[in-house]
């Protein structure tokens, strides 16, 4: 290539190339690890740095790729510009490419947080056609995709590119049953073809797809491409809280990813642009590592560093939560079952008391009621109403919470006549309803007005400091009301409803958000960046929770992820250490009648607390997840999750009814030192678990005693 410059930090560096008769591409991507060393993909299969295609024009070798497009090939250098945010420590590269004979030209923007091998990357397309002189309307430019992010995998700089040195992790969802990590080798999704025979490149593509508004309902967008041969890792996420896709594929020369946000092929997409008229895309992001610990490490600290509210009062200190939904109260909340709950937790230790739903409803069927959010008369009917459960709240030295499910109307809901037909997504003239709920749709005025005032009403007058946004259905493919298409009014409602939460906290800086969608349906890094608490699940089963809550680092900070712990007063000591070594290094996140419990249980629950804030609390926020047994599987008999802090690690080790013997676990950061292993829950009166460390493997082995359901957590700490 005739042309090129390199830009980056001391953290990665990409290098651009270009001529005349080529489009702009990326020819290596160098990255520092975690341990002072670098590592280069070399690019030597090159892809042009944003694939699109707009109506009139198709790919250049029949496929439903991202990729092999004709625009994204026709696309040529124009300009570049640097740039730096100095109060988000980001630096920003902007390069202009553009097609003139046909009416295109696209930014493709780059950001770099200080000192972390991970990117963002998205772009945005103009109709750059010069209107017609003689006053006739010309036909917009029509988008129907357009990539965040699309690259060959490379190799090592001498090496020769080759996709069956790699393998994919990725992870599926359902409703109680998130992260589900599994490692596929390409070559399983790929066979050999002897392509390089008919002299083009293969036309499949593996491609992994979510529509309409849970992001995670079923895939993670997010994925893990390592080779152990090559020594190199990608990570990859779509930061989108509504449609996305991304694949992975073959070209013969090499592996290929992609990434974007709604297409119209997947997801009835297209975007109309009027000349001088632009559209953006969703975000990705990219890291590279020497393996999956390093990339998983890079994807930790940029989450960290390109949250929206990087200083909010609760990222430091995550507080101790307590919930009184799940396997309590169910939905059915009274001042009569409240205050009873409310005095048991602030003596165990609690910081924030949320009231799950229906606080809102005098029907008894608190489901489709949703919308107006009035506090009930009959559930709470003292002087003062939902008042006197909150003040009790506040003056038990907790923080009062109350879930709100903002983005839909209940059927039964006053709110449902009181707002137009344009405040809901409408498909040919009749309102969307999914369970008994119309769904809102944030870019109108008259929801936003109305959310607004709900949320401000409650903070002003109850002095509620913390909500759980709930979301339980989805709208479908989009909304034909003002959209180009039904995936247009989709993705301009994802985008006003992350506008609405960004006014809610600029009005009210302080407010904690959790963000749960059925438990972990969205936990795409545009909503989790937006709020302090994530809950992974809604599942009730304490023995099939431990699998979701060890994964969940995967999506989210770990002082994010509020896993439920929820011990009973039917429940023995080792049962209640399961459920609170499911939660204990996370966002710790309790539910369960406490109030119910024996001195002997509640004691229990108070030292796990006391723990949680000795030895979690304060490191959360600067450590990094990792797993000892690698990411475990939905049936594992054994699992492992842990956090290298600072100046320790914690793990957690779950029995869940195995054979018993010895786990061997790998911490490889201590690998050559000298540790001290101490349990820190349960610590006390219960069989002791017996551990060994092995300084030279860095494997501390752990004698389960099988035969039940059992928990610890250790505390591993390298000597000076």
């Amino acid at each position: 290539m005739a042309n090129g410059f390199s830009w980056g930090n001391d953290a990665l560096t990409l290098r651009f190339e270009w001529d005349d008769g080529s489009p702009v591409t990326i020819s290596s991507v160098e990255a520092t690890t975690e341990y002072g060393g670098t590592v280069k993909a070399v690019l030597d299969h090159r892809i042009p740095i944003v694939e699109m295609e707009v109506a009139g024009t198709g790919h250049w070798i029949a496929c439903d790729k991202l990729i092999h497009t004709t625009l994204g090939r026709d696309l040529r250098y124009v300009a570049h510009q640097e740039s730096e945010d100095m109060a988000r420590g980001v630096r920003r590269l902007d390069i202009e490419v553009a097609a003139p004979d046909q009416g295109v030209a696209v930014t493709v923007t780059y950001e770099l947080p200080d000192g972390i091998p991970m990117f963002r990357t998205f772009a945005t397309v103009r109709n750059a056609a010069v209107p017609a002189g003689d006053g006739k309307r010309q036909a917009p430019l029509s988008v129907e995709q357009i990539t965040s992010w699309a690259s060959a995998f490379g190799a090592p700089e001498g090496q020769r590119a080759d996709l069956a040195a790699w393998k994919s992790i990725e992870g599926k969802y359902d409703w109680l049953a998130e992260g589900r990590w599994h490692a596929m080798p390409l070559r399983d999704y790929f066979p050999d073809m002897a392509e390089e025979l008919t002299n083009v490149d293969p036309r499949g593509e593996h491609r992994v797809v979510s529509t309409s508004t849970w992001s995670t309902g079923r895939f993670a967008p997010l994925a893990i491409e390592e080779s152990e041969r090559f020594g190199l890792a990608w990570l990859f996420q779509v930061e989108h809280n509504g449609a996305w896709r991304w694949d992975i594929g073959e070209d013969t020369a090499d592996a290929y990813m992609a990434l974007t946000g709604p297409t119209s092929v997947d997801h009835g997409w297209a975007k109309n642009l009027e000349p001088g008229e632009s559209f953006t895309t969703v975000p990705a992001s990219v890291a590279l590592g020497a393996d999956f610990d390093g990339v998983v490490k890079a994807v930790t600290d940029y989450r960290r560093a390109m949250r929206t509210q990087p200083d909010h009062i609760d990222n430091a200190r995550p507080r101790v939560i307590f919930n009184d939904y799940m396997n309590t109260i169910y939905g059915d909340p009274t001042t009569e079952k409240e205050l009873p709950l409310i005095e048991a937790a602030a003596k165990v230790g609690i910081e924030i008391f949320c009231i799950d739903c229906g606080w809102y409803d005098d029907s008894g069927n608190w489901w489709p009621t949703v919308g107006e959010w009035l506090p009930s008369k009959t559930r709470f009917p003292g002087k003062k109403g939902l008042g006197e459960v909150i003040d009790a709240i506040r003056a038990a030295g907790m923080v009062p919470g109350l879930w709100l499910e903002p983005e839909v109307i209940g059927v039964k809901s006053p709110m449902a006549d009181k707002l137009p037909d344009s405040a809901f997504f409408m498909r040919n003239g009749h309102r969307v309803v999914e369970q008994e709920r119309y769904v809102l749709d944030l870019r109108s005025p008259e929801a936003r007005r109305h959310l607004d005032a709900v949320v401000d009403r409650l903070v002003d007058e109850y002095g509620v400091g913390y909500f759980k946004f709930d979301y339980n259905v989805q709208p479908g493919i989009g909304t034909d009301v003002d959209s180009d298409s039904l995936g247009d009014g989709l993705l301009g409602h994802n985008r006003a409803y992350l506008d609405w939460v960004d006014g809610v906290h600029r009005r009210h800086p302080d407010l904690i958000l959790e963000n749960c969608s059925s438990g972990g349906m969205r936990e795409d890094f545009a909503q989790t960046s937006r709020f302090q608490v994530q809950s992974t699940s809604d599942q009730q089963d304490f023995r099939l929770y431990p699998a979701i809550a060890a994964t969940a680092p995967m999506m989210v900070l770990p002082e994010q992820a509020g896993s439920w712990a929820y011990p009973q007063s039917t429940m023995g000591v080792e049962e209640s250490a399961v459920n609170i070594n499911t939660t204990f290094l996370g966002r710790y996140f309790l539910s369960g009648y406490i109030n119910r419990m024996s001195d002997e249980q509640r004691t229990l629950v108070e030292e796990s607390i006391a723990q949680y804030k000795k030895y979690v609390q304060p490191v959360i926020s600067s450590s990094t997840p990792f797993w000892p047994l690698g990411l475990p599987g939905w049936t594992d008999r054994v699992v492992s999750y842990g956090l290298y802090a600072p100046d320790y690690a914690l793990v957690t080790v779950w029995d869940r009814d195995c054979e018993g013997g010895t786990v061997a676990l790998n911490l490889p950061k201590y690998r050559g030192r000298e540790t001290t292993v101490t349990p820190i829950f349960p610590d006390h009166g219960v069989d002791e678990w017996p551990v060994s460390w092995d300084a030279a493997h860095g494997r501390l082995a752990v004698r389960v005693p099988g035969d039940g359901y059992a928990s610890r957590t250790f505390l591993v700490a390298p000597k000076a």
